[in-house]
């Protein structure tokens, strides 16, 4: 029994890492991708809104799928597609032929998401302790991977399928050889379980998802709001070189990694609410560091600080939405995953539009004052006494030897 849950574990942690490496290397070539097929600046934010809300429906659309079809066969089908919607994005020629590419990957990615952490909790709760931030982690180094590989292409002037095709050659074959050991846990998709009804059962859910929703939307606020605006404000604001201002997001990544490789230690130990609180009052310091630096180093010790405090958030919502309903968590993880592209779409344009407005310091101000309103929902991340009357999920033995072999 250990040893498939130690091969699940292991095969899905890999996938974390292709999904980083994968979406990296989209999200750090819009330049070249927007140079190759002629998307004009007023086109391009049409293009790069799409995705999120696609993103949104294929999520919501796991939903409805996993009620069919187990998580780990749903996400055994998606990875290849992303990365193979990667490559047409890289290959193609004419505008209609990007629209189709990044559609397929939007909807893809929001139903690969979905399940990803679909069985990351529900493997969590096989194992009785906190690993969820150790998937994360492995998100995070693809993203670095994925952008290091970038930089690389970028460097050399690779033709952007170039770039790619080595990229997908290694990680098609290898995701579908690591999904053999795919473990699903068997979590119930029924949302209601008070007999009272489907659509009463989701208004329940959506209740007592609602603060956890917000904390998923506020973080990616924040996430996004490093990742777009981190270079220009060191840049425009601090005055460094444009060198110099590529660093932070690098920075970030690096200590988001660090932060999520040490957090499954920090929950063990002193619980997600402690970690959760901590999370967000670093993250929040982060944004004001950033806000009130008068020099480069000193901003770039404020996005530190953000990489640090941030990268706790997000795996904990989702393993807090298991805790919640440990027999419809694969129902709540796929609306929670929704409010992920909610953040990241509200996150971008509302600090270019409070920037434009007042200033970029004070429009930092912003996701500071969001992210320490987790603070209040920390509670929500405390573990749920289950139907057993404890106060920890208790594994299905009977379904965690079924591997996705068996789907």
């Amino acid at each position: 029994m250990t040893d498939v849950l130690r091969r699940g574990r292991a095969s899905l942690a890999f996938s974390f890492l292709a999904q980083g490496a994968t979406f990296a290397l989209l999200v750090t070539r819009i330049p070249a991708i927007q140079d190759r097929y002629g998307v004009s600046d007023a086109l391009l934010p049409a293009f790069l809104a799409a995705v999120p809300i696609l993103a949104g429906v294929g999520s919501v659309t796991t939903e409805q799928l996993v009620k069919r079809i187990r998580p780990g066969l749903l996400l055994r089908c998606l990875q290849p597609v992303v990365l193979l919607a990667l490559l047409g994005v890289g290959s193609g020629e004419h505008l209609a032929e990007l629209g189709i590419a990044l559609g397929a990957f939007g909807l893809a990615v929001g139903g690969l998401d979905a399940s990803m952490n679909m069985l990351g909790v529900s493997l969590q709760r096989a194992y009785g302790r906190s690993i969820m931030l150790s998937f994360h982690a492995a998100f995070s180094l693809g993203g670095i991977v994925g952008a290091s590989l970038a930089w690389v292409g970028a460097h050399w002037h690779l033709a952007l399928w170039v770039s790619y095709l080595p990229v997908v050659a290694v990680l098609l074959p290898a995701t579908l050889v690591g999904s053999r050991w795919y473990v699903d846990s068997g979590a119930s998709v029924d949302v209601s379980e008070d007999g009272e009804g489907q659509a009463q059962g989701q208004s329940v859910v959506f209740k007592l998802l609602l603060p956890l929703c917000l904390v998923m939307t506020f973080a990616y606020i924040g996430d996004s709001t490093v990742s777009n605006w981190s270079a220009k404000y060191l840049k425009d604001v601090l005055g460094s070189s444009e060198q110099l201002s590529t660093v932070p997001y690098n920075v970030y990544m690096v200590t988001t990694l660090l932060g999520r490789s040490l957090g499954d230690l920090g929950v063990r130990r002193f619980g997600a609410v402690a970690v959760v609180r901590l999370g967000a009052l670093v993250a929040a310091l982060g944004f004001a560091v950033v806000a009130l630096a008068q020099g480069a180093w000193v901003g770039m010790l404020g996005f530190t600080l953000l990489g640090l405090g941030l990268c706790v958030l997000v795996p904990q919502t989702f393993a807090a939405a298991g805790r919640l309903f440990p027999h419809a968590s694969d129902a709540a993880v796929a609306r929670l995953n929704v409010f992920n592209y909610v953040g990241f779409l509200i996150g971008s344009p509302l600090v270019g539009a409070l920037g434009d407005a007042w200033s970029y310091r004070e429009a930092m101000a912003v996701p500071m004052v969001l992210v320490l309103v987790t603070v209040v929902y920390a509670r929500s991340f405390a573990p749920q006494p289950d139907r057993y009357g404890g106060g920890h999920e208790r594994p299905r033995t009977a379904d965690v030897g079924r591997g996705s072999n068996g789907l």
